[in-house]
This record gives C-alpha cells, sequence and structure tokens, in this order.
C-alpha cells in the first residue's frame, strides 16, 4: 500500500483474502503510516508551491495562476488560504507544513486535549453515542475548535489499536455493547402475534395530527421482554419530543396489571399530553377500554406483523437494550432503577430534535402551554 496499491490488490499480493486486507488495515487505523514524504502528482511540489509564490507576489489572480500551472483555482486558493502568514506565502515553509500534514501516524486528538477527553469520556458514560457527543461538542462550544471532534475519531479511540486514547471498556457503553466494531447488519425483528382483541380500533382510524407529529401527546408503546418471557417492562413514548415512560410489571404482561400500571403512570401526565397510544395486538392489552375509560386516552392498534408503525417506539426499545439486555432477568429492576434510566434517556441529545434532549422539548413544550399541575 505504500507502493501506492489499492487495499484489495495490496492484499492479493501479499497472500491474503481481500476481507483480511480491509480488516488488517482498519485495525491499523485505516492510514498509511510511515508513508514516503516523495510526492505523488496529486499534491502540490514545492516547484509548483515556488511558482505559485512568484505568480502570488506578482498579484495575479488565483483562477490565472491555476490556469498556468495545470491545477484547479480552489486549489490554489485552499493553498494561500493554509499556508499564508502575516508576512506573506513562501514554498519552503508550505512545504515543510504539507509534509508534517502527511505525516502518520497523527497523533490522536483525544489524546493531546485533556480537557475533550474528559468530555468525551464522561458522555460515553453516560451512554451517549459518538455521534451525539461530537454533535453536542459542536453546540456547546461553538467557537472553539480544540473541542469538536468527529465521531469517528470517538470510534477509533476506543476500537483501533494505537489510536486508543480512551478506554476499551467504554465500548460496554455504547449501544451495541461490542468489543469489536462489525458491519452493521439488518435484524428481522419479528415476533409472533397471537389472537385478536375485542373492540381494538386499527391504526388507520388515528387522526391525522398524531402521522405528522405537528401536535403533542401522542404516544406509542411496548413491552421489552426478558429471559424466557417471563419478565418484561413497559415502554411509552411521545412522539414529537421523544420523552420516554417506564412502566414497573413486577408481575409479568398480565392484562390486568399492565392496565394498572398504565392507568397510574397516564393519569400524571398534563391533559394535553394525553390524547392518544399506539400499540401493537398483544394479549397485555386485553382491557384497553378500560385505560381508556380511566385515562380518557384513546388507544389504536397496529396491524399485524408491522413494527414500523411504531418506529419512535422501536427505536427507544433498541435503546433500551443498553439498560436491559436480551435473556436477562427484568424482573430484578426496581422503579427507582426504571425512573432513573428514563431520566437518562431523556437526558440524551438527539439528532431527530436538532440534538436537543427529550426532557428539554418536553419543558419547552409544557411552558407554552397553560400551566396544568402533573405528578410524571
Amino acid at each position: 500500500m505504500r507502493a501506492g496499491l489499492p487495499v484489495e490488490r495490496a492484499a492479493v499480493a501479499a497472500g491474503v483474502s481481500r476481507a483480511s486486507g480491509r480488516r488488517l488495515f482498519e485495525q491499523a487505523g485505516g492510514v498509511i503510516t510511515n508513508a514516503p514524504t516523495a510526492c505523488s502528482g496529486r499534491y502540490l511540489s514545492l516547484a509548483e508551491r515556488e511558482e505559485i509564490m512568484v505568480l502570488h507576489a506578482q498579484h495575479l489572480p488565483n483562477a490565472e495562476i491555476a490556469r498556468r500551472l495545470g491545477r484547479h483555482r480552489s486549489t490554489i486558493g485552499r493553498e494561500l488560504d493554509r499556508n499564508s502568514t502575516l508576512t506573506g506565502y513562501r514554498a519552503s515553509s508550505a512545504q515543510h507544513a504539507a509534509e508534517q500534514r502527511a505525516t502518520r501516524p497523527k497523533p490522536a486528538k483525544l489524546a493531546e486535549n485533556q480537557v475533550l477527553h474528559d468530555r468525551v469520556q464522561q458522555d460515553l458514560t453516560a451512554r451517549w453515542s459518538p455521534e451525539q457527543i461530537a454533535a453536542r461538542l459542536k453546540r456547546d462550544f461553538p467557537d472553539q475548535p480544540r473541542m469538536h471532534v468527529t465521531h469517528e475519531t470517538i470510534y477509533q479511540a476506543i476500537y483501533v489499536q494505537g489510536r486508543g486514547a480512551l478506554r476499551r471498556e467504554l465500548a460496554a457503553c455504547l449501544r451495541t455493547g461490542r468489543a469489536l466494531r462489525t458491519p452493521q447488519r439488518t435484524p428481522d425483528g419479528r415476533r409472533t402475534r397471537q389472537g385478536k382483541i375485542a373492540g381494538m380500533v386499527p391504526i388507520s382510524d388515528r387522526p391525522a395530527e398524531a402521522a405528522d407529529r405537528a401536535v403533542p401527546g401522542h404516544w406509542e408503546g411496548d413491552l421489552i421482554v426478558g429471559q424466557d418471557s417471563r419478565s418484561v417492562i413497559g415502554t411509552l413514548v411521545e412522539r414529537s419530543t421523544r420523552f420516554c415512560l417506564l412502566l414497573h410489571l413486577p408481575h409479568g404482561k398480565d392484562a390486568t396489571a399492565v392496565a394498572e400500571a398504565m392507568i397510574t403512570v397516564i393519569r400524571g401526565l398534563p391533559e394535553q399530553l394525553r390524547r392518544s397510544l399506539t400499540w401493537d395486538q398483544g394479549t397485555e392489552m386485553a382491557q384497553h377500554a378500560t385505560i381508556t375509560m380511566a385515562t380518557e386516552m384513546a388507544i389504536y392498534f397496529c396491524d399485524p406483523h408491522s413494527p414500523w408503525q411504531r418506529g419512535t417506539n422501536e427505536n427507544t426499545n433498541g435503546l433500551l437494550r443498553q439498560y436491559f439486555p436480551k435473556s436477562t432477568d427484568l424482573s430484578v429492576h426496581t422503579p427507582a432503577d426504571l425512573a432513573k434510566v428514563a431520566a437518562e434517556l431523556n437526558g440524551r441529545p438527539r439528532k431527530t430534535l436538532g440534538w436537543d434532549t427529550p426532557a428539554e422539548r418536553l419543558t419547552m413544550l409544557l411552558s407554552t402551554q397553560d400551566p396544568v399541575a402533573t405528578t410524571a
């Protein structure tokens, strides 16, 4: 690869498979280390930089300099912007700076900046994703480029040998919890649905305002299931703010227990947040009429095998699996445990909310409404 071969051809030449070559290259950080300093025709040479210095001193426009060198004018513009100082543009200084920038491996940004390192590590411990951290840093420190970092840099700092500025065990705080990075795969996500529920209202009858998220107060719900389907936790998420509530169900998914827990939680919501609830056709909602009567919240049911009709809730359940892994006993979690998890999840910035948190969005929403007492 240092001789100029792409990774696939370099793998064949080295006698390994292309997949192994790509894997080895990624584990090495994804860059060619100790590359020769000789520049290819892709990059400006010292002779070209000297000509740029002379022509620029003659006050020729960038377009004319580019025409004479056979380069694009944006290449000339970037070169002058990047390497000019108060004393002007010098070819030797520009060449030295370019060679320094090309040196590999570069020191990791998170290893050089302890303040940035500590902030990223703190957010990872709070189970923020690298993308959330990167976006929030730009928002919190708009005028401090030293505090900006890409999500890929964070991933490399955890996973890539030689770039490990962050503790490797922080991988357990990521959504997947994997010790190694793997290609994203699409799970089938389907579960067997049993029977039908008497008197259920189909999702096709749900008002249009719920579908476009224009009006708050429309919720989606489901259960996350533990080991051998013996323990469950109920989840509710508001469609416009992504605010999440968790139901403590120590006795499983008995319809009566689910109804009692749901009535208690929903009654704690302001009236403007009690417009509708969308659920799948699980038998745990057999007493949906009782819930509606006690809370005045309409309940609609998705079509069979259609989890995308509760997309917000499906996404939230995926996030919750960080806290409640599959094949574990969910009955060990107390109401206080669930409240802590919900608070942490509602405190995460979300891309779909412009990097606001669900808690911030809910607070803004309630501040624009007439004050209504709530115990939520």
